[in-house]
């Protein structure tokens, strides 16, 4: 992504601080991988590792592919091989990867969001997310 996608990037900074996250992403699907479109507080050396992601690879990989959301409770101490190592560079302990669906089921795209605390967000508050990225204005085709 050498240039942000103006409008992913203005929802993804309204979606972070609407929810109190501090860090976030946006990936599109196409074809079978994720994209990069919009990034929040990601550290430059994991902006490379992250453009692209391939079918169920980290945790927006896993997201597409079981189409539910994907959490941690602290990105830095994380030791399951879900989560990438790269991803302890960002600022950012709890964090969830949010598959957006379109009326068929398919998955158009994966936002991801970091909150500063640890734990695990609750049922209510991950359906709540869900919900609202699902309102990611996706282009159609």
């Amino acid at each position: 992504m050498s240039e942000p996608n103006t409008p992913y990037q203005s929802w993804l900074e309204s979606f972070a601080s609407e929810h109190g996250a501090t860090a976030g992403t946006v990936h599109l699907q196409q074809g079978d991988d994720l994209f990069l479109v919009a990034a929040l507080n990601i550290p430059p050396p994991l902006m490379s590792a992250v453009q692209h992601v391939p079918h169920g690879k980290g945790m927006a990989g896993l997201a597409q592919v079981r189409k539910a959301p994907v959490q941690t409770c602290n990105l830095k101490e994380e030791t399951s091989p879900d989560i990438k190592p790269g991803a302890k560079a960002v600022d950012a302990r709890a964090a969830v990867a949010l598959p957006v669906l379109d009326a068929t089921g398919r998955v158009r795209a994966v936002v991801g969001i970091a909150f500063t605390e640890e734990g695990a967000l609750a049922i209510d508050r991950e359906k709540s997310l869900m919900a609202a990225a699902a309102r990611l204005p996706l282009a159609d085709g």
